[in-house]
């Protein structure tokens, strides 16, 4: 607050304040309160900018199942923090969020979508299905599903990521074929980015899993999340150094 240095506007301003019972430090009759800018501007001393407040963080969300939850990983070697780590190595401004569920299907992920993306979300990286195809669910339902989950997040301006998987061999070389299909429709049909498999490179290799056999252990993570890179990078907006 800007007060002219005049003794008469000093006097009435020390008198308001005294009816409210408040304590003015330093009032006089000769000068005005003065900001501590305005007393280094007055001795000739610098005025240092204040900093700006740092902008919110737009978010990457993973939405998926065990394999995005990182099961049998500490949480720091799963897919959803290892792209974390990288985006801070390359110097981008993102937080990511592990909305991986173990044991959630097509539906369980369509269930949770609304709070998953809530917010200023830039890109959904959708893995489901796994589950899916385990219990030899309908592809009908899959791709269903999926397509509500795609064209939700399209109608908010979110950019998607669909990484597609395979169903085990037990149902069948049709609902193989059908599964696999269906997420190749999905990628043309919605033109989002497509990563075929989310576990090319790691499927059926041993040293890049866990005991189970199916879930990938650290080196395994790893590989994923180099792949995702590649695909994520060109989404991203750099921010201003």
């Amino acid at each position: 607050m800007a007060l002219e240095r005049s003794g008469r506007l000093a006097r009435v301003l020390c008198a308001f304040l005294t009816t409210l019972t408040v304590v003015v430090a330093g009032c006089s009759d000769s000068e005005a309160p003065r900001s501590d800018a305005d007393a280094r501007a007055a001795t000739g001393a610098a005025v240092r900018p204040q900093p700006e407040p740092e902008r919110s963080r737009a978010r990457i969300v993973f939405l998926g199942d065990s394999l995005t939850a990182g099961l049998g990983l500490p949480r720091e070697q799963s897919v959803p923090s290892l792209i974390q780590e990288r985006l801070l190595t390359e110097g981008f401004r993102y937080d990511v969020v592990n909305a991986g569920v173990s044991g959630d299907t097509s539906a369980g992920g369509l269930s949770r979508l609304d709070w998953s993306i809530e917010g200023d979300v830039a890109v959904l990286v959708l893995e489901l299905g796994a589950n899916d195809g385990l219990r030899g669910l309908p592809v009908a339902q899959l791709k269903r599903n999926l397509t509500e989950i795609i064209t939700r997040a399209r109608q908010r301006g979110i950019a998607v990521v669909l990484t597609g998987m395979e169903a085990p061999p037990n149902y069948g070389a049709a609902y193989t074929s059908e599964f696999r299909q269906a997420y190749r429709d999905l990628a043309e049909e919605h033109d989002v980015v497509f990563v075929p498999f989310f576990l090319d490179g790691v499927a059926g290799i041993a040293s890049l899993n866990n005991a189970d056999g199916i879930h990938p252990n650290a080196e395994g993570a790893t590989i994923i999340a180099q792949r995702l890179w590649g695909v994520l990078e060109p989404l991203l907006e750099k921010h201003d150094q």
